[in-house]
C-alpha cells in the first residue's frame, strides 16, 4: 500500500470515477481535474506525487497541459490516450511526459507504470558537476548550460543524461538505460530511448547529426564520451 497522491486529469466523469475507485483501493490518495486549467490549479494548491493526464480534452489539451506543467514541475506524468501511433508517442514524450499508456488498458498495467514512475523520485547517485568548454552540468541542482546559456531538460532527459554520464564512457545497453530511467518493468520500449536521445542531442550538441557527447553504439545502446577522450565521431542514428 502507498500514500502517494495522484492527480487524475480527464474530462470524462466515468473515467475519473473508475480511476478514483481503483487507485484508492490500492492506497493512493486521488484528486481530480476535468481539464488542463483545473490541473494547473490543482498542481499549485496541492502538489501531487504523480499525474495521470488524458491527451484529448476540450480547451487546453493534454499535450499543452503537460508542457505548462513542465515549466515549473518535475512531477511524474503518465499520459493516457486512444492514439497509439509512433508520432503520438513522440509528441507525448516531447511534451515532457514520463510515460504513455494507450486506452483501453488493464488496471494492472497502469498500476505497474505508476509504480515505475514513482520510483524515479527516489534518491539517485550523486555525481560531481561536469564542466567542459561548452557544456556545464550541475547534477545536484539539476541545471544544464550549453555555451554558457541555460538549457531546460525534461525530467526524463535529465535522468537519461545522468545515467549516460555515470557510465563513464562505457556503452550502456538499451535495456539497462530503460530500466534505470523508466523502471525495472521496461526493457523493450526502444522508441522511448530514441525520442529522448534525439531531444538531448538537439539541446546539447552543436551539430546533432554528428554528436560530440552522446554517441550511438550500433546494436548495443549509447554512451557518453568526454571530449578529452574522443577518438571518433558517433553516429546520430538512434
Amino acid at each position: 500500500m502507498t500514500s502517494a497522491k495522484i492527480l487524475v486529469v480527464d474530462d470524462a466523469p466515468q473515467v475519473r470515477r473508475v480511476m478514483r475507485t481503483s487507485l484508492s483501493g490500492q492506497g493512493y490518495t486521488v484528486y481530480e481535474a476535468r481539464n488542463g486549467e483545473e490541473a494547473l490549479e490543482g498542481l499549485r494548491s496541492s502538489p501531487p506525487d504523480l499525474i495521470l493526464l488524458d491527451v484529448n480534452m476540450p480547451g487546453m489539451d493534454g499535450l499543452t497541459t503537460c508542457r505548462e506543467i513542465r515549466r515549473s514541475s518535475a512531477v511524474p506524468i503518465i499520459m493516457l490516450t486512444v492514439r497509439e501511433g509512433e508520432r503520438d508517442k513522440v509528441a507525448a514524450l516531447d511534451a515532457g511526459a514520463d510515460d504513455y499508456v494507450v486506452k483501453p488498458f488493464g488496471m494492472p498495467e497502469l498500476l505497474a507504470r505508476i509504480r515505475a514512475a514513482l520510483r524515479r523520485t527516489t534518491h539517485a547517485e550523486e555525481l560531481p558537476p561536469l564542466v567542459t568548454a561548452d557544456l556545464n552540468i550541475d547534477f545536484a541542482a539539476r541545471r544544464v548550460a550549453v555555451r554558457d546559456k541555460p538549457v531546460h531538460l525534461t525530467p526524463k532527459e535529465f535522468d537519461l543524461l545522468r545515467q549516460l554520464v555515470a557510465g563513464q564512457g562505457k556503452p550502456l545497453s538499451h535495456r539497462r538505460l530503460l530500466q534505470s530511467v523508466w523502471g525495472p518493468d521496461y526493457g523493450d520500449e526502444t522508441e522511448y530511448l530514441r525520442v529522448v536521445i534525439n531531444q538531448l542531442r538537439k539541446k546539447l550538441e552543436a551539430d546533432p547529426a554528428h554528436p560530440r557527447y552522446i554517441l550511438t553504439e550500433p546494436w548495443v545502446g549509447y554512451r557518453f564520451e568526454m571530449p578529452r577522450t574522443r577518438q571518433r565521431t558517433g553516429s546520430a542514428t538512434a
